[in-house]
């Protein structure tokens, strides 16, 4: 009886072992990866702006704008390739620099493949210890929707948190990203 349980175990184990090895892939594929970078002002521009005046309250404005930031050499890597620019198109509601945002971004890689990004914002007026307004502050978080090539799988969040003012031009991000590939 014993001899049957140890053959029993002795075939049963090869087939684990080739059960685990052709798992393994997928697991890989969707394994978390996280990532931290900073896109200084000085990469940051608005190409596009465009703000009408509500007229219900001073201060409320609807803008759409085009925001481009232009990566050194040595900019972030997302999957071993590095992120070459990226382009964000949105809309603000904005009474003084507080209100609700919404963003689409594409990231271009430097090997030509794009990574799609949409975010939610909520933006803050910050104003200094003269009383004056300095810009605002935004919490941005959304989804990665989708890529292109290599990143045609992608799935994640961007979440970035921003000073800007669209009346100098400033705007500066520090983001966090949580992306994987999805089999």
């Amino acid at each position: 009886m014993k001899t049957t349980n140890f053959h029993a175990t002795r075939s049963v184990i090869p087939l684990v072992a080739v059960l685990v090895l052709f798992s393994a892939p997928a697991a890989w594929a969707q394994e978390k990866q996280k990532l931290s970078f900073s896109a200084a002002a000085g990469i940051s521009k608005y190409v596009q702006q465009h703000t009408i005046a509500a007229g219900d309250v001073p201060g409320h404005e609807v803008r759409i704008f085009e925001l481009v930031r232009t990566f050194p050499k040595d900019g972030p890597l997302i999957g071993g390739v590095r992120v070459k620019e990226s382009r964000a198109v949105g809309c603000s509601d904005y009474t003084d620099l507080n209100g609700p945002a919404t963003t689409y971004t594409t990231y271009v890689m430097d090997n030509g493949d794009k990574i799609f990004t949409r975010s939610n914002i909520v933006a803050h007026a910050v104003v200094g210890a003269d009383g004056q307004k300095k810009g605002a502050t935004n919490l941005v978080s959304g989804p990665i929707t989708g890529g292109t090539g290599k990143f045609m799988s992608v799935r994640g969040t961007f979440r970035n948190q921003s000073s800007f003012d669209p009346k100098t031009g400033v705007n500066q991000s520090r983001f966090d990203v949580e992306y994987w590939m999805e089999k």
